[in-house]
Parts: structure tokens; C-alpha cells; sequence
């Protein structure tokens, strides 16, 4: 909808010609603190749609004059309060599917070209201020700001206000067009999710939308000039630039080395050019997206928290990322919408648009650090779990800006392997750590996770993907010599210090030698990101090879445990018997894996998980070069080969003083559910803890009258145990644990306690107290009484069967015995 079209947002009950009509129509509303007061009692007592249509009604007929003091409060209603008590629209959680009416208006009052937008521009032709605290900003700006430095961002140039004397603290003094971006940009952070909210998808709510809508409007891809403003019907037209412009228009300041010494410079200078005029705009949303959303962490700080103790100030959520993302998107796609002879700065020249400028300098100005400090915050600790998918796409998307270029529709009628053009090499180099320092942070990550997990499979194929693509690693390895090349090369350029990379081809022009151009801005980039003491670790270095060789391990071995999985959960769903679906069977909770995604969705998901790692391990040794040998020869070392069944292998360990050690690979693979051991009880069996199959006060009683039992009778029951005959079979068959000595401790401390307690010959009634053997003597008494078999015959038939079986059980024991001797 453009903002200068004739056609009314609502339809009009009355036409105010003056603003002296409108006065005259609303005599109780003639004092700008009725108006507001008016307002306030419509907000509580009139229905959304029509508190809307008064609105706009209200923005049209009235002068900037007595609308300037509703604006504040129209803002916070709309976007709630900057300490999140005030939820306003609640923009976040308005869906159109769910709520199509209230979202069909709110999308019209705050469209780029309505009401809302027409407010903004008749309050910015009048030069209007407006509070804002600074309490409320980003910390790292904030925190410089409160000590009296400037910070970096024109953003904030000429705003801060000091409080008098008695004051309470410092606020901004923001613009019209400033203040609803600030407001706008940090109800995306203040404003918490309602209780319920949480399962609302992103991209269908109005706040993402109208983001996307602002950045297609302010961030246009086609045209050099921005959609023209609307001026109301009987009033002045706005004017669209401010009185004082944090920058100049006319030029970026190619010429100029860094963007404080433009301001200065040019406090008060406005180019004639129309067209620069538009460009305040876009200039003013990007950097207050930019701020608000991605200026949480400085380098400084950044620094601090790689400490395990440090706290962190700021943990944005995943709808945060997903935001951050749409606009990394527009600007991939506003930045590369150049025509082809502009893209070159050498082909720059005076008659060149300010739009198109801008084009050139949005992302490596005034995005790409924060980002870069953003995504190393985000890779360092956000939690292990699938949520990490929002900002891998993130990451993702900044990588490909060829995806967002204008030729990208003819490539993609070719779906084969796509190279990237060498036209993003530039590109590549001079955002060298995003791929080759995120990359190793992103190994890190992967080396920790759940490979057998379909959705950390995915994220592994997708990031593999990636950086496989035709020509990007030799463009990565090209920005890597570049940036280890020798300072010796040109010895005049060793007294040069690396600073922010807001040199280009104009300022280093003088240096005649392209490679070294190249390499002077690797290494600026790099420097200007991680300080001039970093240390670099190359992505096609040593070091990180050998973690790609451990991911490689490690998918390998999750391929064969999602096999195992899949078989076990087959077998154990085959082999259940009935009583189990009546809950009369145990469970034994140590004979199966770990639970994750694939006990929820079964063979296909194992299907999934093997095409994500298969192909993720084809990226991998294409990207680094491994060959099958390799690999074949990892998958031994590591002992992923399968033994007799397929499964239940134990985790990685070595064989100690002291018993089986365990590896870090061993701790790795128990702590994700890629092995275990098996886990069986081996202390005294009469003082295991009671299991759920048992009737806990009834064991405790078989406990008390077994032990009196066995004090009692302790030497006649040694004596009869000690005899070489059948009876002595009979009785060490019943009176001794079977297999105590034969049992395989695996744990250094039972076998010291096996060592020092013998247990000589005893009773055990604790299998009386089992739910179990009470409901098999249930069904043998009911069975045996529908044959007319009364209670004491069915006991004695019952004792007589037990002797029969035991001294068949006895006879059998002895036989073994004699065999293995």
C-alpha cells in the first residue's frame, strides 16, 4: 500500500477540512490533556475495531500540535512497556488464523503506509523530541553510555540528554520516526510470552510480519529511491529528514576511516539531493534492528564470559533468532539487489544514488561485529538440544548471500551441484571467522550432542552441506593464506595498525599490489573482530582436522547405534509377553538405550537419521578430503564394529588396578546413550531395595522371620550343606545363593565386599512377598477348586509338585558341576 494513495483507511463518518472543524466537533477534546484522557478511557471501554478507527480518525483531523502528546502513550499501548508490566497489543501472539479480525486491523494501523506511520511523519515535520530512558538499551551501550563514552553507533550521536541536577537518570532525545523503532525493535525482548503461547509459530504472527513488511518498505531491493511519503489532506506535508541527521546523506564516507569523524565533521550537513533525503529512514531502522537485537554483547565482554563462571546478561529465545534471521535475509537480498556496474567501489562515482551506497555499506558496517559476537555467544551457550536449528539457519543464511541474489532464480533451474561464483570471494574473505571460527565452534557443539537424534543429524547434514558446495572451500582456504600471508611482504605497512574494516578500495588504492589489498583486509577483519593478540586456528589446520576425524568417528557409531535401537525396540516389542500390557511383568529399566527421538518415531526416523549422517559424512571427506581408508581405519580404532548380535557393546574403557576405567570417549558415549554397561545388582540379595512387583510391609515381615529363622537353625542348616550326598545337593540347592562365586563383579568395591562378608548357608523367603508368586497361588487355588479340589489338597499337590521339580533342578546342578570339573 504506498503511502501516498488516496484511498482512506477507514471509512469516514465526517470530513474535517481544518483542525479548527475538528476542534468544533469535539469541544471536550480541545486541550491536548483531554484528548489523551479521552483516549485512555476509549482504551478500556470501546471494542479494538473501534478504538482503531477512532484512531486513525483522531491522526488524521488533528495538528501535530496536540497529537504530540498522546504519542508516547499511543506507542507503549501499542507495544506494551519497556519493563514488560504492560503487554499492549501483544503483537507476538496475534495470528490471523486465529484471530483474523483484530490482526486484519492491527496489520492496517501499523502497515508502513497507515495511520500509525502518517502520525510519526506529521510529528517529524514539527521537529518533536521525545524521552527515552537509556536504562533500557542494550548493555554494552548503556553501560558506555553511563560512563560518559560515546558509543560507536551514530544511532546515538547528539541524543544523550544529561539529567539535571536531582535528576533520575539519562535519556535519549529521540526523533518521532527513532522513538516507535526503539520501541518497536525492543518489544521483540521486553515483552515476555504469555502462559500458552509457547507453541505459536514465528513467522504467523503480526510482529514478524510487520518486520518483514518495515524491511521491505525501508530496505527496498528494487528502485534507488524509497516509496514516497503521504502528506494529509488541509495539513502541511512532513518532511521527511530531521533537523539534525546523525549522518551525512550524500556519501558513506568512502573517503573517511571511520564514522565518528563523519559525524563530527558533518554535525549539521544535508545534500541537496532529493533523494538523500529518503535515506534517514532506512539508515535509522537498520541501526536500531541492529542495536536492539544483536548489540547485547561487546568484545570486551564477550571476552569475560568465556570464563565457566561468568553470568551471562542477555539469553536471547529462539523467536529472537528466527527475527534476526528475516533480517539478515532482507539485507543479503537489499545489499546484492546493486546493479552489476555498481558493485565495484572503483566504478563509484558522485552520481551514484545514497540509496545505493547504502546498498554497499549496510552489512560490513553496521552488522557484521555484532553479529559475529552474537552468533559466538549463541554457539557458546545455547543448550544442547534441537532449539539450536534457529540459529544454525541463522548462521546459514549469512553464509549464502548468493542465495539472496538476483541471478540465484536462473541457478536454480539447475539443481545439480551449484558453484559459488568467484564474484563472492571479496565476501568470503572479509567474513572470514564467520565461516572458519564458527565453523570449529559449531564442531564442538556437534561432538557433544546426540548424533543418533534425527534433529542433531539434520543439523549436521546441513551445516556439512553448506560448506560443501562447489569452490566455497578454496575460497575459505584462499582467505586463510591470505590472513597467515607474511607482514614482510610490503615493509612500509608493518607500522599500520588493523583497524574496523571500514577501509575500501579508495583509501588502500594506493597500494598497487591486489593480493596484498586482500590480505590487509582479511587481516583487518580479523583483528577488528577478535583483538589484535587473537589466535588464529586455520579450518583446513591440523587441529581441526582431527576434530572433523572425530565427528566422522562419531557419526559412524551413531549409524550403527540407531541400527542397534531399531532391532532392540523390535525384539522388545515382538518378545513382550501378555501379563506385560497388564502391568504384571517387570521392566527392567537397564536393558534397553536411553531414551531420544527415535523410541517416539520408529523406523522411519532411523531411516532419517542414516540419510542425514550418510550424506553429512560424503560433505565431511569431500570438504577435508578423507578417503575411505580413513575412515575404515577410525571405525576400527574406535571399536565401532559390531559384535556377535549387533549390540550391547560397552562403553569405550581401559582396564585398570582397580577394574574397567572408563575413556572421555567412554563418558561421551554413556552420557548421550550411545552404550552402556550392563547394570545388575550384586550386593546381599535379601537387602536389595523392595522392587514395584513387591508388597513392601510383607517383605519386611518374610525379612524378620527368615533371619530368626536363620540364627536359630545356623549349624544344623551348615551341617546339612556340608554333607557329599544327595540330601546335601538338595539343601545347598535351596540354602545358598547359586553363582555367587562365578558372578562377574564388575565394580572394584563389591568385590572387596564380596571378598570380606562370606554368607554361609541360609532360608530366604522374600520371593513370598512378590505380586507375582501371590497371583500364581491365586490362580492355582481357583483353578484347582474348579475341579472340586479343596484348599489343604491343593497346597499339598502343590508342595509335592515343588520337590518333584526341585529334585529334578538338584540332579541337574550336580551334573553340571561334574561336567565342568
Amino acid at each position: 500500500m504506498q503511502a501516498s494513495s488516496k484511498k482512506e483507511w477507514f471509512p469516514q463518518v465526517a470530513v474535517f477540512n481544518v483542525p479548527q472543524e475538528a476542534a468544533m466537533a469535539f469541544p471536550h477534546l480541545q486541550q491536548p490533556s483531554f484528548l489523551l484522557a479521552s483516549l485512555k478511557a476509549d482504551s478500556v471501554n470501546k471494542p479494538f475495531a473501534q478504538r482503531c478507527q477512532d484512531l486513525a480518525k483522531v491522526i488524521e483531523d488533528f495538528p501535530a500540535k496536540e497529537l504530540h502528546a498522546i504519542f508516547p502513550w499511543l506507542v507503549e499501548s501499542i507495544f506494551g512497556s519497556l519493563d514488560g508490566v504492560l503487554v499492549g497489543w501483544n503483537l507476538r501472539c496475534l495470528q490471523g488464523r486465529v484471530s483474523p479480525v483484530e490482526y486484519s486491523i492491527a496489520m492496517e494501523f501499523l502497515d508502513p503506509g497507515g495511520p500509525m506511520m502518517k502520525l510519526v511523519y506529521k510529528l517529524q515535520a514539527e521537529d518533536y523530541k521525545f524521552d527515552f530512558p537509556v536504562s533500557y538499551l542494550p548493555g554494552p551501550v548503556k553501560a558506555s553510555i553511563q560512563e560518559r563514552v560515546l558509543p560507536d553507533s551514530p544511532l546515538y550521536h547528539n541524543k544523550v540528554q544529561f539529567p539535571p541536577t536531582g535528576g533520575l537518570g539519562l535519556n535519549l532525545a529521540l526523533n518521532p520516526f527513532e522513538y516507535y523503532m526503539f520501541f518497536f525493535a525492543l518489544s521483540l525482548i521486553t515483552q515476555k510470552p504469555l502462559p500458552g503461547t509457547l507453541h505459536i509459530r514465528t513467522s504467523d504472527c503480526a510482529y514478524f510480519i510487520l518486520v518483514d513488511r518495515y524491511l521491505s518498505w525501508f530496505l527496498p531491493t528494487e528502485g534507488s529511491v524509497l516509496p514516497a511519503l503521504s502528506s494529509s489532506p488541509g495539513g502541511p506535508n512532513p518532511s521527511p529528514a530531521p533537523r539534525t541527521p546523525t549522518m551525512p546523506f550524500a556519501s558513506y564516507g568512502l573517503h573517511h576511516t571511520s564514522l565518528l569523524k563523519r559525524h563530527i565533521s558533518h554535525q549539521t550537513s544535508v545534500n541537496a539531493d532529493p533523494a538523500s533525503h529518503e535515506i534517514w529512514r532506512s539508515e535509522t531502522l537498520l541501526q536500531v534492528f541492529v542495536e536492539m537485537w544483536l548489540h547485547h554483547y561487546s568484545l570486551e565482554m564477550y571476552q569475560k564470559m568465556q570464563s565457566p563462571h561468568a553470568k551471562e546478561s542477555f539469553t536471547p529465545t529462539e523467536e529472537h533468532v528466527l527475527v534476526v534471521r528475516l533480517l539478515l535475509k532482507h539485507l543479503h537480498a537489499f545489499s546484492n539487489s546493486l546493479k552489476p556496474e555498481q558493485v565495484s567501489p572503483s566504478t563509484h562515482s558522485h552520481a551514484t544514488s545514497p540509496l545505493e551506497e547504502f546498498k554497499r555499506a549496510a552489512v560490513p558496517r553496521f552488522v557484521q561485529q555484532k553479529l559475529y559476537l552474537f552468533l559466538q555467544h549463541c554457539f557458546g551457550h545455547w543448550p544442547l538440544d534441537a532449539s539450536f536449528r534457529a540459529v544454525l539457519e541463522m548462521w546459514l543464511s549469512y553464509l549464502q548471500p548468493w542465495r539472496y541474489a538476483p541471478e540465484k532464480q536462473a541457478q536454480s533451474s539447475d539443481c545439480q551441484a551449484r558453484c559459488v561464483s568467484e564474484r563472492w570471494a571479496p565476501f568470503v574473505q572479509e567474513n572470514l571467522l564467520m565461516y572458519t571460527k564458527l565453523f570449529v565452534g559449531f564442531l564442538s557443539r556437534a561432538l557433544r550432542t546426540d548424533l543418533v537424534s534425527p534433529k542433531n543429524a539434520l543439523m549436521v547434514f546441513r551445516v556439512a552441506k553448506v560448506f560443501a558446495q562447489p569452490n566455497l572451500a578454496e575460497m575459505i582456504q584462499k582467505g586463510e593464506q591470505l590472513f597467515l600471508e607474511p607482514e614482510l611482504v610490503i615493509p612500509h605497512r608493518q607500522h599500520r595498525l588493523f583497524t574496523a574494516p571500514t577501509f575500501t578500495g579508495s583509501f588502500l588504492s594506493s597500494w598497487p599490489p591486489a593480493v596484498t589489498d586482500a590480505s590487509f583486509k582479511v587481516k583487518s577483519h580479523v583483528y577488528s573482530l577478535e583483538g589484535q593478540d587473537c589466535k588464529y586456528t586455520p579450518m583446513f589446520g591440523p587441529e581441526v582436522r582431527t576434530l572433523v576425524l572425530r565427528l566422522a568417528q562419531l557419526i559412524t557409531q551413531a549409524k550403527q547405534t540407531a541400527k542397534s535401537i531399531s532391532d532392540q525396540c523390535g525384539e522388545s516389542t515382538a518378545g513382550r509377553p501378555f501379563l506385560s500390557w497388564l502391568g504384571f511383568c517387570s521392566t527392567d529399566t537397564n536393558g534397553s538405550y536411553a531414551a531420544n527421538d527415535l523410541d517416539e518415531m520408529g523406523q522411519d526416523s532411523v531411516r532419517k537419521t542414516d540419510e542425514y549422517l550418510e550424506k553429512a559424512l560424503e560433505y565431511l571427506c569431500q570438504m577435508f578430503r578423507l578417503s575411505e581408508a580413513q575412515l575404515t581405519q577410525l571405525t576400527l580404532a574406535l571399536g565401532t564394529t559390531q559384535d556377535e548380535n549387533g549390540k550391547k557393546q560397552l562403553p569405550d574403557c581401559v582396564v585398570g588396578e582397580d577394574g574397567l576405567i572408563l575413556t572421555p570417549l567412554g563418558r561421551y558415549q554413556i552420557i548421550n546413550g550411545l552404550r552402556r554397561f550392563d547394570i545388575e545388582y550384586q550386593g546381599d540379595s535379601e537387602l536389595q531395595p523392595i522392587r514395584s512387583y513387591e508388597i513392601a510391609s510383607l517383605v519386611r515381615v518374610l525379612f524378620r522371620l527368615s533371619s530368626a529363622i536363620n540364627r536359630r537353625f545356623a549349624g544344623p542348616m551348615a551341617a546339612l550343606c556340608s554333607r557329599a550326598d544327595f540330601l546335601g545337593s538338595f539343601c545347598r540347592y535351596h540354602l545358598t545363593e547359586p553363582g555367587l562365586t562365578d558372578r562377574h563383579l564388575l565394580s572394584p568395591v563389591a568385590r572387596g565386599c564380596a571378598a570380606r562378608r562370606p554368607r554361609g548357608p541360609r532360608l530366604s523367603l522374600r520371593f513370598l512377598g512378590s505380586y507375582r508368586t501371590l497371583l500364581s497361588l491365586l490362580l492355582a487355588f481357583f483353578v484347582a477348586s474348579l475341579f472340586c479340589i479343596g484348599p489343604l489338597p491343593c497346597a499339598l499337590l502343590l508342595v509335592l509338585g515343588y520337590l518333584l521339580y526341585a529334585v529334578a533342578m538338584t540332579l541337574l546342578t550336580e551334573r553340571s558341576k561334574l561336567h565342568h570339573l
